[in-house]
């Protein structure tokens, strides 16, 4: 015990324990107030304990009120104290569901329309198939592109003219006419599938604001619908075809729409377009060839081989997904033809790749025995180029097994309504 302890709690020397009577010595007579006792010397412990006492209380009274004043905020002023409904977005509108059904459940859609393409008048007729295959024209006086979308991708076939004038920008227009190329982005200058395809629109109207503006389009009122991509007029009236689109672009293609009334003979169209795809180059991948050279050929009737290195010089960064390039190879002999091949490969991720392929024909057979029968000079060469493949000869099957599909989907009847009882 400290001094100071010792000297609170015990009785002084001048005054006898409580209930003991005053000893006979004492200057105090009996049952007299003895005076007052000198006040205790101060402890500042306690003093600080007090205060830390008083502190602690007055942090708990500013929490208590803190929460009172934040669920007194947190009511909204509310003055009748039910809590408020939890607010939920809007959703479409109800035609636009019913347009979306419309084009879903038809048998596809079919545009008329024009277009500008390097600053020259272009027509374009083309037919969709509800998941957004396509197949039509686009025609530019006596110059005609056909067009086949499948699997999301466009293709064009046209003559080396179309090519020249009408997909500017395209290097060597000569390697891509006459055969199934990916369509530049100049031509039609949109995304046929994903614009034009009636799967495509219904996603799109799910997604009409409530307030949608009006026009008349040669005199059907029509709710006009606005996307990054193109504007879509929906009539007013059910079931709310669709009448018109305008896609987005330097085109600025119009097309007025319609359903497709007999849906076999698109098909009897898309699939041999389809079909012919095996091969079909891509002009946005773009290779430096290497030195050609030659392998196994002098005296061989069997054939010659071709050889030429590559490398991807655009896009630049990583290699496109599924990126390949294809080599096109001739040999030829003091001018006249001997054959050619054909061979392709993926595009590997250091972007360097070794293309080879044979010359086989029967032009070269008959040219190797000539040359052994009559001993003398037979010079030969060849010339090749490297471009970009977009469907290998490996890939055409699935995209038939798509196109199969979305025709038994089309000619399954729809179910019977149930009745009611």
């Amino acid at each position: 015990m400290s001094p100071e302890q010792d000297e609170a709690s015990s009785p002084t020397a001048s005054q006898p324990p409580p209930g003991m009577p005053f000893p006979p010595n004492t200057p105090f007579a009996p049952n007299t107030m003895p005076p007052p006792a000198p006040p205790l010397p101060s402890d500042p412990a306690r003093q600080r304990q007090r205060r830390l006492i008083i502190a602690a209380g007055a942090a708990a009274i500013v929490l208590v009120v803190g929460t009172v004043l934040a669920v007194v905020l947190a009511g909204g002023g509310d003055e009748s104290g039910k809590p408020g409904k939890p607010t939920t977005p809007a959703g479409p509108p109800a035609w636009s569901l019913k347009a979306g059904q419309w084009l879903t459940s038809g048998k596809g859609m079919r545009y008329e329309g024009a277009m500008t393409v390097g600053g020259k008048p272009v027509q374009a007729r083309l037919r969709v198939t509800p998941a957004g295959s396509a197949s039509g024209t686009l025609t530019a006086g006596v110059l005609k592109a056909d067009v086949v979308a499948v699997d999301g991708v466009t293709y064009i076939k046209a003559g080396t003219a179309f090519w020249r004038d009408y997909a500017g920008g395209t290097r060597h227009p000569d390697y891509y006419a006459g055969r199934w190329s990916k369509a530049p982005a100049s031509v039609p200058g949109f995304d046929v599938p994903d614009v034009l395809g009636p799967s495509s629109i219904a996603r799109t109207l799910t997604r009409t604001p409530a307030k949608t503006p009006t026009e008349n389009v040669n005199g059907v009122p029509a709710y006009k619908v606005r996307t990054p991509g193109a504007e879509y007029l929906v009539a007013k009236a059910a079931p709310h075809q669709l009448v018109s689109v305008r896609a987005v672009g330097r085109n600025a293609p119009w097309f007025t729409a319609a359903p497709v009334v007999a849906p076999a003979t698109l098909f009897a169209e898309l699939r041999p377009r389809v079909a012919a795809l095996g091969g079909a180059a891509d002009p946005s991948l773009r290779f430096r060839p290497g030195t050609l050279t030659f392998s196994n050929c002098d005296q061989n009737t069997n054939g010659c081989t071709v050889i030429v290195p590559a490398a991807l010089t655009s896009p630049e960064g990583a290699v496109p997904s599924g990126a390949r390039a294809a080599l096109r190879a001739s040999i030829t002999s003091r001018g006249a033809p001997l054959g050619s091949c054909r061979a392709s490969g993926t595009v590997p991720a250091d972007r360097a790749l070794e293309l080879r392929c044979t010359v086989t024909s029967r032009l070269w057979r008959r040219w190797v025995r000539a040359a052994l029968d009559n001993p003398g000079s037979y010079p030969y060469a060849a010339t090749a180029h490297v471009v970009g493949e977009a469907v290998g000869a490996d890939g055409v099957q699935k995209l038939l097994d798509l196109v199969d599909r979305e025709r038994r989907a089309i000619a399954k009847p729809p179910p019977k309504p149930r009745a009611t009882p």
